[in-house]
């Protein structure tokens, strides 16, 4: 299996506060959507496990209806799609399922039922798998597999013979190549399902065609969401292990940052790698930024304001590098956790790490764009072995799968921007893995704020001193390739009270729960401070 493209780990460039519970959901919905005959008029919400168990504080609930009207992850109407669905017209419920419902389902799992204008009932359910990566599993109670990585045609037919023969040949007469068939059914002659994953969209001409056919129950077209690279691409630089990135690395005598630009360049073009790319700093640069020049109020209000106090502190103990990248690093959680927009770097809950660190020692090293780009390629490299290998998602590994892969991409980006070879990089990402290795989640009130944020700082932290480590000559008994199977071993391991579910940890404390406490540290955190808006 190849790994990831560059871009789904350094992205989606989303609304937060949380990439698998928000930009996730998001994508659940307008893949159900998608699948709706009619316009929805009504649309009803089942949650399970953590999507259950912490909807409000993630921000699900509204991201699930911007979802359903169509909006793309970095649209700022998120925060408020209810007023939007109301001056639309939609109307929406929402209901919660116990635990023993769960059993047996992915940790972030809903069941989308959506009523058309004519009456008409689609149901399909979904599962967020992490970085804003989603699938759907069953439409109307039968089993798909459904990504919207592609553009897809999505025909509910009665099975009988000649069916699939009719609809590929009228895409393959329209010039449209198919990436990928599918085809599913409940009974033999009876209610039956293709998907067809295409490289191109196909016209509305060959929709109608393939819709208006005997036997053709009803015809829709799921465009690809985001910016995926193309499935027919591909590159000669393929990897799947650290081994097989060092080789590569060799073999063309390039770095880590440079074999990964380049194989994203063979997949989806130069000109938007490049585009791409810079957006991706930009974005990172603002969510750095921006929460420093204008503090302001989270969703759940526990931590806004934190980056500029920490920032303005007086005679601060950390190095002025640290210190930079920690204030960078609170930044960003503050932003995202507001519902603005940030880079998922693997994801929402770990979004600091990453720009925190590498902007604050690109900035001490005078390094440019280019250099900043190559390290981010580096960055996502890892990040993706990682995910291949283990997860990046906190509800199936733990707070170790979302900070710790943050700190060993970002101690492997920081190694190569200060000019370590590529195997010295993967050094520190070992590093960086070992030290947070069974890292648990438990989001305070649900929410990705505490300890979210502080666990970002220590994260920068992490991956500077693993970069250091690692430029000095230290390095661990295990492989890269061991530590990632080790974060996937270890997060298995984790109880489901550990993994993102809110019933563990910090957040199962007496004083986390309490709202006169939480005020009352509020209220003194803030006295004298005058730096929120």
């Amino acid at each position: 299996m190849a790994i990831a493209s560059a871009f789904d780990i350094l992205g989606p460039v989303m609304v937060g506060p949380s990439s698998s519970h928000t930009a996730g959901a998001l994508r659940i919905a307008r893949l159900a959507a998608g699948l709706c005959p009619g316009r929805v008029a009504h649309v009803k919400f089942t949650l399970y496990n953590s999507f259950a168990r912490t909807h409000e504080g993630h921000g699900t609930d509204r991201a699930l209806v911007a979802g359903i009207l169509g909006m793309d992850a970095d649209d700022p109407r998120i925060r408020d799609s209810f007023d939007v669905a109301r001056d639309a017209g939609l109307e929406w419920d929402f209901a919660y399922a116990d635990a023993a419902s769960g059993q047996g389902l992915h940790p972030n799992t809903v069941d989308v039922s959506m009523t058309d204008a004519e009456g008409g009932v689609t149901s399909a359910r979904g599962e967020s798998i992490g970085g804003g990566r989603a699938r759907l599993v069953s439409v109307n109670g039968v089993a798909v597999t459904l990504t919207g990585d592609m553009h897809t045609l999505f025909v509910a037919h009665r099975d009988v013979p000649g069916m699939l023969a009719m609809m590929t040949a009228a895409l393959g007469n329209a010039g449209v190549n198919i990436a990928h068939m599918s085809s599913y059914r409940t009974t033999p002659g009876e209610l039956a399902y293709a998907v067809f994953e295409m490289d191109s969209e196909p016209s509305d001409v060959v929709v109608n065609y393939v819709s208006a056919a005997p036997d053709v129950f009803s015809a829709t077209l799921v465009r690809r969401i985001g910016s995926a690279a193309p499935a027919a691409a591909s590159s000669p630089l393929e990897f799947s292990s650290g081994q097989e990135l060092l080789s590569l690395c060799r073999d063309r005598g390039a770095s880590i940052g440079q074999v990964m630009r380049d194989r994203e360049r063979d997949l989806r073009g130069e000109e938007q790698t490049r585009a791409m790319a810079a957006r991706v700093r930009d974005v990172m640069r603002a969510e750095t930024g921006e929460p420093l020049a204008h503090p302001g109020q989270t969703l759940g209000g526990m931590i806004g304001g934190n980056a500029a106090r920490f920032q303005s502190a007086p005679d601060p103990l950390l190095d002025p590098t640290l210190h930079r990248a920690a204030s960078y690093a609170m930044a960003t959680l503050e932003r995202s956790a507001s519902m603005g927009v940030i880079v998922a770097a693997p994801t929402a809950g770990a979004s600091g790490v990453l720009p925190g660190s590498l902007l604050a020692c690109a900035e001490k090293l005078g390094a440019g764009d280019e250099e900043v780009e190559l390290a981010l390629f580096c960055a996502a490299a890892v990040g993706a072995l990682i995910e291949r290998g283990a997860s990046v998602a906190g509800a199936e590994g733990g707070c170790q799968a979302e900070v710790g892969t943050a700190a060993a991409m970002s101690a492997a980006a920081l190694a190569q921007l200060a000019g370590a070879e590529p195997a010295r990089c993967l050094d520190a990402a070992t590093i960086a893995i070992g030290n947070l290795l069974g890292l648990v989640c438990d989001p305070v009130r649900g929410l990705v704020e505490v300890p979210c944020q502080a666990r970002n700082v220590i994260g920068v932290s992490d991956a500077m001193t693993a970069a250091q480590m690692a430029m000095g000559g230290i390095t661990l008994p295990t492989s890269f390739d061991d530590a990632v199977r080790a974060m996937r071993d270890v997060g298995r391991s984790l109880p489901e009270a550990l993994r993102e579910t809110a019933l563990g940890g910090f957040a199962a404390a007496p004083s986390s729960n309490d709202p006169a406490w939480i005020k009352a540290r509020a209220v003194a955190a803030c006295e004298g401070c005058g730096g929120c808006e």
